[in-house]
């Protein structure tokens, strides 16, 4: 059965999409940990970080510092915080979180948007990325 993330880049699930190449979707968090979390992934359904080849995971890693930036440029916070945790869909992920306390980072808190501020979101971030 393919996960949550296959479905999304098949085009199965609605997301709001920031950033795209041949290799990799970047997708808006929907349950975010604070506005303009971002999720990176391989098209390519991989279920660890550890699973991708040295190349695969390289990739990934640049297409996540592009996304990063722009997040920076269009999310107003101290910094952004990158992390690959995994457990709860088995296809690799790294979160991109704007950051400006610790506790951004803890999943523990979570922020709530509406429709239109993910759609805002994810345009003000496709417009830093170009």
């Amino acid at each position: 059965m393919p996960s949550i993330f296959t479905r999304i880049i098949r085009g199965e699930l609605p997301s709001y999409q920031v950033a795209e190449d041949e290799a990799h979707l970047a997708f808006l968090d929907v349950n975010p940990n604070s506005r303009g979390h971002t999720l990176c992934v391989p098209k390519q359904e991989v279920d660890k970080l550890t699973d991708l080849d040295a190349e695969a995971y390289e990739a990934l890693m640049r297409f996540s510092r592009k996304v990063a930036l722009g997040i920076e440029a269009a999310i107003p916070c101290k910094r952004v915080g990158l992390t690959v945790i995994g457990l709860e869909v088995p296809h690799v992920h790294v979160h991109l979180i704007p950051l400006n306390s610790m506790a951004d980072a803890t999943f523990g808190k979570k922020e709530k948007l509406t429709e239109s501020e993910f759609e805002e979101t994810a345009a003000a971030i496709r417009r830093q990325i170009g």
